[in-house]
């Protein structure tokens, strides 16, 4: 559970509470499993210390630590999440204290009230029983063997209501043997100047190492969390894609990339761990069931990727004209988005990233079609996969995996089982002509599972595409139902994801265009292990 520890302190400590506090966020359940499975890889990007949740909150939370303490850990070290004793209450008596204890995890961070006006409102109780909470609930927890950690909740909004009581909540906990005093701007209103100005403070008036723990309610958590490690904090606390209650908690994967690649604390990872950044930030979506932030700093789809002509151009003869660091330094590729912005060299530098080289004598023909396509509503910035195939075109290539001879897809109210989409297509591989009727949720998908059918048994390697998303979008809301529609599809074969792009008044027949250029590609790139 707990990894060998290094000789040499790191000069920055990361801490990940994506299990705890990101799980908070609407629409996030994890199942064991997905928890299971987020703690290894965040292990395996090598943050020293994983928060794992809340024992006894719930009954996932306690079942979870029962299996995560057995798990064997290569970085960090699994850590359990609580509040202190009541009002009133011994702390030996507490069930909140005795079931963190009953984790078996070798740290446990612990939360208390910081805030004058949240004891004297919020746990109504006078300002010396909060702090004897807070000492006397670390004080046990370290005598029974445990490090502990203090969450000094509403601590910025506390400072400044009552700066003496903030302070004396901090020294409550040092006193009980707290290792790291966390300052938590639990609301996520404070600005960097604030965090700046509020550090310098408390850092000249403690011993203990402090930690910083902010939400994002004002978009500053990043800010605010680099800042503090400026002005004295070493813990560092965050999410993973900065999920987390409200507007989220303070995003890890930005926030480990500027302090190794900006700020010069290299140690802040194991050597090579930033360069899986991308990786997690996916991953945990993935598990998630999210879809990743396309525009995540440094591990979003399109934070490398340039539209406009001026930029391409100018990223042709110089790769930092428009890039603060290397892509490749978290994990990340760098794209060139085609448009009606776009030039000649946008072009040329996409078909390379494509592995294409494209004759100079049919670009300009080949960015005429382009520009003439978006004009009728097509959008090639994120259908990288439609755009492929178009250059191909263009160079004489023709999908010959299958031949659609005709398509239908129809829906019908029956009195058993409500709507119900069915589809037919008719598909020619090799010569040979196949017939598929298929049912889905609805038409697009009764198409997509009919499609499959007439192809899989020559093309096996499609039962490991599944379409991941589909998009659609009014191009002129102002002639209604015959307005022309723009379709957007995301497909993955579990190794990569391409966006195939259709256009047409008829939003099955853009449907369509889009799922069968979905499918050519996946033909052309198959899975480097087919089947795995």
């Amino acid at each position: 559970m707990t990894p060998t520890p290094s000789t040499a302190a790191p000069s920055v400590e990361l801490y990940d509470t994506t299990l705890r506090d990101g799980a908070q966020g609407t629409g996030f359940s994890y199942s064991i499993d997905d928890r299971l499975r987020i703690l290894h890889k965040i292990d395996q990007l090598g943050v020293p210390f994983i928060e794992g949740g809340w024992p006894g909150a719930n009954p996932r939370d306690t079942e979870f630590f029962k299996l995560a303490t057995k798990e064997t850990l290569q970085h960090s070290t699994l850590t359990s999440f609580g509040m202190t004793r009541k009002a009133g209450e011994k702390p030996e008596d507490s069930p909140v204290l005795r079931e963190l204890l009953d984790t078996g995890t070798e740290v446990i961070c612990i939360v208390g009230k910081a805030s004058a006006l949240h004891v004297t409102e919020a746990i109504r109780t006078d300002l010396a029983e909060g702090l004897a909470m807070i000492q006397d609930s670390i004080a046990f927890l370290q005598r029974e063997g445990r490090r502990v950690f203090f969450d000094a909740e509403h601590f910025f909004d506390g400072y400044v209501y009552d700066q003496t009581f903030a302070m004396q909540a901090l020294d409550a906990a040092e006193q009980g043997g707290a290792e790291r005093l966390v300052l938590c701007d639990t609301n996520g209103g404070m600005l960097p100047r604030d965090v700046a100005r509020i550090l310098d403070a408390v850092a000249a008036g403690v011993d203990a190492k402090l930690g910083i723990h902010v939400h994002n309610d004002a978009g500053c958590a990043v800010a605010n969390s680099l800042i503090a490690v400026e002005h004295g904090a070493y813990q560092v606390q965050g999410v993973v894609n900065g999920y987390g209650e409200r507007t989220g908690n303070a995003d890890l994967i930005p926030i480990a990339a500027n302090l190794v690649l900006k700020m010069g604390m290299t140690d802040a990872l194991p050597e090579g761990s930033i360069e899986r950044l991308t990786e997690v930030a996916h991953y945990v979506a993935e598990v998630a069931n999210v879809a990743p932030d396309s525009r995540q700093p440094y591990a979003g789809r399109y934070a490398f990727t340039h539209k406009a002509g001026l930029h391409a151009s100018g990223l042709a003869r110089l790769e930092t004209a428009y890039e603060h660091v290397s892509p490749d330094l978290v994990g990340n590729h760098r794209g060139i988005s085609v448009s009606d912005l776009g030039g000649a060299a946008t072009l040329t530098m996409k078909a390379r990233e494509f592995g294409l080289e494209v004759d100079a004598g049919i670009v300009p023909a080949l960015l005429q079609d382009i520009k003439e396509r978006e004009a009728r509503g097509y959008t090639f910035e994120v259908a990288d996969a439609s755009l492929e195939i178009l250059m191909r075109r263009a160079m004489g290539w023709k999908q010959d995996y299958f031949t659609v001879e005709s398509y239908k897809a129809l829906v019908q109210e029956r009195w058993d089982e409500g709507a119900v989409a069915e589809a037919t297509v008719k598909v020619i591989t090799n010569d040979e002509r196949h017939i598929e009727t298929a049912e889905g949720h609805g038409p697009v998908g009764a198409l997509d599972n009919a499609l499959r059918k007439a192809l899989t048994n020559e093309y096996p390697e499609l039962a490991h595409m599944s379409l991941e998303d589909y998009r659609v979008r009014v191009l002129d809301e102002n002639v209604g139902t015959g307005a022309v529609v723009r379709v957007l599809i995301d497909t993955s074969n579990g190794e990569r994801e391409w966006t195939t792009v259709g256009v047409s008044e008829n939003i099955l027949e853009a449907s369509w265009e889009a799922l069968v250029e979905s499918y050519a590609f996946g033909l052309l790139h198959p899975r480097s292990h087919a089947d795995g």
